[in-house]
């Protein structure tokens, strides 16, 4: 199968990208700068991989969302919280729709360059915090492409099961440089280690027992787990 990959520069999709091209045919990756914070940092390292893959990488401006949306996340929004990666700290960097968006028009690429499959690196860990992670909407868009195209392109998640160590785990067996990789949401020169991306990134590598690569301008001791 022809597919085209959401690749943000982050752990996931990066390993995504890899897992698609030792599985299917990658016709392209596709990279959404959409105001964020951290899109200078993460962007880069998507044109990294891609070039050395050989794959064709598109970078797509969303301008209006740090207009028009509100979100901590975003360069228009307020301060990136410290803390677990959990509901009460990280619901304040959802971007309203994001993946909706996203995913139409990676969609109507798809289609347009005649691939049949869109692969995203939803995994485990998203479907608390981010509604649009949700399998009740996944379900829904995945519907949606396949209803909505001459080509049925059809949604791949092959993380969907798997928790963030394990993507770690089958990431290195892929041969992925993690140190080439974003997490940090504040997107500063290093990651700070102490937000909510930076802390489950650094749990990650912990959990999966495999060296981290990352330089952290803290590695305080990570925050407990909040309990229920």
């Amino acid at each position: 199968m022809k597919v085209v990959v959401l690749l943000s520069g982050g752990m996931d999709s990066t390993a995504a990208l890899y897992e698609a091209r030792a599985k299917h045919t990658v016709a392209g990756a596709v990279s959404f700068d959409y105001g964020s914070k951290h899109n200078a940092r993460e962007i880069p390292f998507a044109k990294w991989h891609c070039k050395k893959l050989r794959i064709l990488h598109q970078v797509v401006a969303l301008d209006f969302m740090p207009e028009l949306f509100k979100s901590a996340l975003l360069k228009s929004g307020g301060k990136i919280p410290d803390g677990h990666y959990e509901e009460a700290t990280m619901k304040q960097t959802v971007v309203p729709f994001r993946n909706g968006i996203m995913l139409a028009i990676a969609a109507g690429y798809a289609e347009s360059i005649e691939a049949q499959g869109l692969v995203i690196a939803a995994h485990a860990g998203d479907h608390a915090i981010y509604p649009d992670c949700r399998e009740k909407f996944m379900r829904a868009m995945g519907d949606a492409m396949r209803r909505g195209t001459y080509a049925e392109i059809k949604l791949r998640r092959p993380f969907i099961n798997l928790t963030k160590a394990q993507i770690v785990r089958r990431g290195h067996k892929l041969g992925v440089d993690f140190a080439q990789t974003w997490s940090c949401y504040k997107g500063g020169k290093v990651h700070c280690g102490t937000c909510g991306t930076c802390v489950e990134r650094r749990e990650a590598f912990i959990n999966a027992k495999l060296p981290d690569p990352t330089v952290y301008a803290s590695t305080a001791p990570l925050p407990s787990r909040p309990k229920g």
